[in-house]
């Protein structure tokens, strides 16, 4: 018999999230035949917070307007458990009603002027205040007397976001005590600011842990508290929340990661898993909240999610590591199309959950990011500065047909013997622990690919004079910036992003076009970074690129062609036809380490603009630095599918997934395009005489051995495909 606490066994969730009118509406009878349906082990229940969906006796605690003393969350408590089913209490504790705020004030965020700040009607309590250290407590306490669920959920616990200060008396006295009058506004060069941003990133790790105090003193030590956490960075830093340490304090995440963007595709939802799984560990569960309603803007919570937007971006989830949670707003819908969505997706998850948890990550890439370098360098404007180049290096990865991983900057430590190449997106903000992290990790023989700027700022975010890290790449700065910032910003002329790069050596000469005299006669072979680019000796660039100087034994491979008009047509010409200025410099280092330097900012290039050759170089250069082969490689048509690979013992399992977008607004998606033929090859000395089956399809491919290399032919993918490889 399985003993395991709930938060290791629950696979798949289900939520209907009350509105103020269901306790007139709530059909008990449908939603346990849905359950069933859906083949669900868990279910997020509305208990309180906002509104109370029982009848409770704390002062305050609004109740709904047609509960009319009825206890709903009790009744469907009670339905769950009778289906086996682990229950959440569902929270929603960051607004309050008028009532409260007028018998409260104190507990409420007010602004400079000492004016309240409000969401609608309602108005936002401070994390600060007895509202979370008195008042929510009791309330927790009352549902664990009632109904004694499993855990607890919160969505908007972590308070005002980073975009607003609270200056009500209990911030005022609170952040005196830490040797600082509050912040007027945001401002990162003023230390009280700075210091204000670390301040409340340690006050909501100080929440997460006294909420679960709370919790598990009253239900047990299985009675979590989770919040619920957003599988966006930017999101995260925005709230003050430090995955890092959240998540080392965490048995299970539940995932409120619903927002798509044109710029990310479905691939951002297996982006999101691995990153969080790397913090929590692979051995926890990350369910996912999956609206079964439209989202866009604005999002129609009645109305149907096409349900091809509802398969790929689950599917993307899996892949990721993911379980999957349907969500409906509200307990009846007149739009009945929703109710047919998650079913197959669901009974395919419970046949297949075997090679869905329980699984190593087989990565040899990984590809570092840190919250700090989103707050210290990504300042106002992380989106461009910071999320730009690590979304433009995964995106080429995966094009690539590259597996990867994210890697926290304060692992890098642990990443000795797991990762061949580590890459380093732009990460600009290094403190001295990373950087002998770094240091150690090429002495012991891995390579390392870093772009843009890295390494300028120190822990502290101030620029250093000499960045670190650059003497293992051969590189001396002169201090001087070049191009122009990739955000678009009306201040900046268009004709100043109009720069490109040299490639070097010069190949023209025997390529078909004009006669150049300027082209060298004698054409040499180029280095492997710049594959696949032999018929033009210059490329698109348009972005900025630190000026530096190269020492001796590290090879230029492309320098800078500063930027001259475009308009109009008569008057585009290169004024600066050649400079000295490295823009891609190699260096082979200790132990056979290999370093790549990308100083052009080709990877936030890529993430604004998609220049293909911008992605070939990135790819190119991870494939160089790697030196052998990696284990998984994909290639579809255009590079539309990505791998992500496990292992398993006596198995390998590769998730397919589609990289197709063709919704213009993100979350109205409804197709499901096929993509082949689609080549994977394996490379691993055990898979010799493997069987293979592919779990969604449920067809043979083709399969031919050779050496310690397997290669799989694959018809089509649609969407997703699993390939699960077993030692015969």
């Amino acid at each position: 018999m399985d003993h395991a606490p709930w938060y290791r066994t629950t696979l798949r969730w289900a939520q209907t999230n009350l509105t103020e009118i269901d306790p007139t509406r709530y059909d008990a009878a449908f939603w346990r035949e849905h359950w069933h349906r859906t083949r669900i082990q868990g279910v997020i229940v509305n208990a309180g917070g906002i509104i109370a969906y029982y009848p409770s006796e704390i002062p305050f605690h609004h109740q709904a307007e047609t509960l009319d003393g009825r206890d709903l969350y009790g009744e469907i408590v009670a339905a769950a458990r009778e289906e086996n089913l682990a229950v959440i209490a569902r929270m929603d504790s960051n607004r309050v009603v008028r009532e409260l705020y007028e018998a409260h004030p104190d507990w409420i965020c007010v602004d400079a002027e000492g004016q309240p700040y409000r969401q609608a009607d309602k108005f936002v309590t401070c994390i600060n205040s007895p509202y979370y250290s008195d008042h929510l407590p009791q309330v927790m306490r009352e549902i664990i007397a009632r109904s004694s669920p499993d855990g607890f959920a919160d969505n908007s616990w972590a308070g005002l976001p980073r975009t607003k200060i609270c200056h009500c008396l209990n911030c005022r006295q609170r952040f005196a005590a830490e040797g600082h009058d509050l912040p007027e506004r945001e401002d990162w060069d003023d230390e009280a600011y700075r210091a204000w941003v670390a301040w409340n990133y340690r006050r909501r790790t100080e929440l997460w842990d006294f909420n679960n105090a709370v919790t598990m003193e009253a239900g047990g030590p299985d009675c979590r508290w989770m919040g619920m956490l957003s599988g966006e960075v930017l999101n995260n830093c925005n709230r003050f929340i430090d995955l890092r340490d959240i998540l080392s304090r965490s048995e299970i995440v539940m995932l409120d990661h619903q927002r798509r963007t044109p710029e990310d595709g479905f691939e951002q939802n297996t982006e999101a898993g691995k990153r969080l799984h790397e913090l929590l560990g692979w051995d926890k569960l990350i369910p996912e909240s999956t609206p079964q309603y439209q989202l866009g803007s604005p999002a129609f919570r009645l109305s149907s999610m096409p349900p091809a937007e509802v398969q790929l971006w689950t599917q993307a989830a899996f892949a990721g590591g993911i379980q999957p949670w349907w969500h409906h707003i509200g307990a009846a819908h007149e739009d009945r199309r929703q109710y047919r969505t998650a079913e197959p997706i669901f009974r395919w998850h419970e046949a297949n959950q075997d090679i869905l948890v329980g699984r190593t990550p087989l990565a040899r890439i990984g590809v570092v990011w840190s919250q700090a370098n989103h707050d210290l360098h990504g300042r106002d404007r992380p989106e461009q500065r910071t999320l730009d180049p690590y979304r433009g290096m995964v995106r080429a990865l995966s094009r690539a047909g590259l597996d990867w991983l994210p890697v926290e900057v304060k692992d890098i430590a642990q990443a000795k013997g797991r990762f061949d190449v580590l890459v380093l997106p732009n990460v600009v903000v290094i403190d001295q622990k990373t950087e002998t992290a770094l240091r150690a990790y090429v002495e012991a023989g891995g390579s390392l690919v870093a772009t843009g700027e890295t390494g300028r700022r120190d822990g502290h975010g101030q620029w250093r004079e000499v960045p670190a890290l650059s003497d293992l790449f051969g590189l001396v700065p002169d201090g001087e910036v070049l191009g122009a910032d990739t955000t678009p910003d009306p201040s900046i002329e268009i004709p100043l992003r109009h720069s490109y790069l040299r490639l070097s050596p010069e190949r023209r000469h025997d390529v078909y076009g004009p006669q150049d005299e300027e082209a060298p006669a004698e054409v040499l072979p180029r280095h492997p970074v710049l594959g696949g680019l032999d018929d033009t000796d210059t490329l698109p660039f348009g972005g900025l690129l630190p000026s530096m100087r190269a020492e001796p034994g590290t090879t230029v491979l492309a320098t800078f062609i500063p930027e001259f008009p475009i308009y109009p047509p008569e008057t585009s010409w290169m004024r600066t036809r050649r400079t000295e200025v490295p823009a891609i410099a190699v260096r082979k280092g200790p132990n056979g380490s290999r370093l790549a330097f990308v100083l052009a900012d080709l990877d936030r290039c890529y993430a604004r603009e998609g220049a293909f050759e911008h992605a070939q170089i990135l790819s190119n250069a991870v494939r160089w630095a790697l030196r052998a082969r990696p284990p998984v490689e994909v290639s579809a048509p255009g590079g539309l599918v990505a791998a992500t690979a496990y292992a398993q013992e006596g198995r390998w399992i590769v998730h397919l997934t589609s990289r197709v977008v063709t919704a213009p607004v993100p979350g109205r998606q409804e197709h499901v395009i096929p993509i082949g033929p689609v080549e994977l090859k394996l490379h691993a000395d055990s898979l010799t005489g493997s069987d293979v089956e592919l779990r969604v399809s449920q067809t043979r491919p083709s399969i031919e051995p050779e050496g310690s290399s397997l290669t799989i032919a694959i018809e089509r993918v649609v969407g997703h495909e699993v390939v699960v490889i077993s030692a015969q």
